[in-house]
């Protein structure tokens, strides 16, 4: 049994999730957005239980737990497009659309997100013309970073955002992380980068580790 965890995510604000390997810190974040029910207690959004099955929900949540899909037949560029496409009209102009009648499901994400400007904030502007085959394993890091933060959201969920960077790759990703939370963004992030927690984070909640270990 894990221990009890409770975390609370506020707009423009970011929670780093501390704790050991095997603690548990990814399969809270799973919980978080709705693709893992919790074995006790609740997760809700805007007052209402989280099902990533429902779009309302899914268009507020991005998340970077696993690697997302990369086509070999797209480029860089290409993934970017697809990704401003499909969620295109989500918000309704601006960093923080909102809903007239306040925030909730129906009202639009907080964040417009990065767009086509993706691959440029992570400094990989370069490679917008290579294919996913062509990207050394920090590369294709920034990559799905890009195309996560590429679309409109609410709220950010990333497990472990540095792996496989360099310091300064790192310092890119702090940078654009704390644009994203003053964007309005709530943010949460599971990390072992204590200079990373240190710069992006508000708060920090530590998940115990599993029993045995």
């Amino acid at each position: 049994m894990l221990p009890a965890t409770s975390i609370a995510l506020q707009e423009g604000r970011a929670v780093a999730v501390r704790g050991p390997n095997g603690a548990g810190k990814t399969t809270l974040l799973r919980v978080l957005t709705g693709r893992l029910r919790p074995s006790a207690g609740e997760c809700t959004l805007f007052g209402e239980r989280i099902d990533d099955r429902d779009r309302a929900v899914r268009r507020h949540i991005a998340a970077l737990i696993e690697p997302p899909t990369l086509y070999p037949d797209l480029t860089l560029r290409d993934h970017i497009a697809l990704i401003s496409a499909a969620w295109s009209g989500e918000t309704t102009g601006g960093e923080r659309a909102r809903d007239p009648r306040g925030a909730g499901p129906a009202a639009p994400p907080r964040w417009s997100g990065l767009g086509d400007a993706a691959l440029e904030a992570f400094g990989i502007g370069a490679l917008a013309d290579r294919f996913p085959n062509e990207l050394s394993s920090g590369q294709r890091q920034l990559v799905s970073l890009a195309v996560t933060l590429a679309r409109p959201c609410s709220v950010l969920l990333l497990d472990e955002p540095e792996q496989r960077l360099d310091p300064d790759r790192r310092g890119i990703v702090a940078e654009v992380l704390c644009a994203a939370r003053a964007a309005g963004v709530a943010l949460a992030f599971a990390s072992h980068d204590p200079e990373l927690v240190a710069r992006v984070a508000d708060a920090e909640v530590l998940v115990g580790a599993a029993s045995g270990q």
